[in-house]
């Protein structure tokens, strides 16, 4: 019975802030379950928040769109933790909690990218083009890798790195920083999930040289 004692060895940083906000999260989320606001209804609430954080970073009102961004954080959070509360973490929520996350970066860069476009300065232009790729490859080599049975969960900029890099860039009214550091450390960490895949394969020699 070895198995609980290595589930409680720190994962990522997803699970240790998750951890360490448990105390916070659950009274909200039974807060909100008592009002009759479901899951799904909150991550659908983040999601339009973050396109009004975009809307606010095509207007280059970096500063504003990031105090958007910071405040629809804990919509992300809540929505699985009312899930929890409920008894009811369904598969459909959890996926829909999935393409939710990806469709909120994805307009966030959007923005930055109409905003570059508007320049026009073309380096920015090709780093948002960089983070996004990196964004939805870091989410696709996990996606992949666990359905062909292995583990994927580590890497160096998960989405809540993401997320925080982000949010501070843009609050510093500097977003060009975040994307210099998705651009290169989210490609990276899509690499390095590639390269834990090939390990896990090759120790169970199903591995093809």
């Amino acid at each position: 019975m070895d198995q609980p004692v290595q589930q409680k060895s720190p994962k990522t940083f997803s699970d240790f802030l998750r951890a360490r906000l448990k105390g916070i999260l659950d009274p909200i989320g039974a807060f909100l379950n008592k009002l009759g606001v479901t899951p799904n209804a909150m991550t659908l609430l983040g999601l339009f928040g973050h396109i009004g954080a975009a809307y606010l970073l095509a207007r280059g009102e970096m500063v504003w769109g990031g105090v958007v961004v910071l405040i629809m954080g804990p919509f992300d959070a809540l929505d699985g933790t009312m899930a929890r509360l409920r008894g009811k973490v369904s598969r459909f929520g959890g996926f829909l909690d999935s393409v939710v996350d990806r469709y909120a970066e994805l307009f966030l860069l959007g923005g930055l990218l109409f905003y570059y476009l508007q320049q026009p300065q073309w380096l920015p232009v090709l780093l948002v083009y960089a983070a996004a790729a990196g964004s939805v490859m870091v989410s696709y080599t996990r996606s992949r890798g666990e359905t062909a049975g292995f583990k994927v969960t580590s890497g160096i900029m998960t989405r809540v790195e993401r997320y925080i890099v982000i949010v501070l860039s843009l609050l510093v009214n500097l977003p060009i920083i975040a994307l210099w550091i998705l651009a290169i450390l989210g490609n990276l960490t899509a690499l390095q999930r590639i390269w834990l895949v090939r390990k896990q394969a090759a120790a169970e020699n199903d591995l093809i040289q």
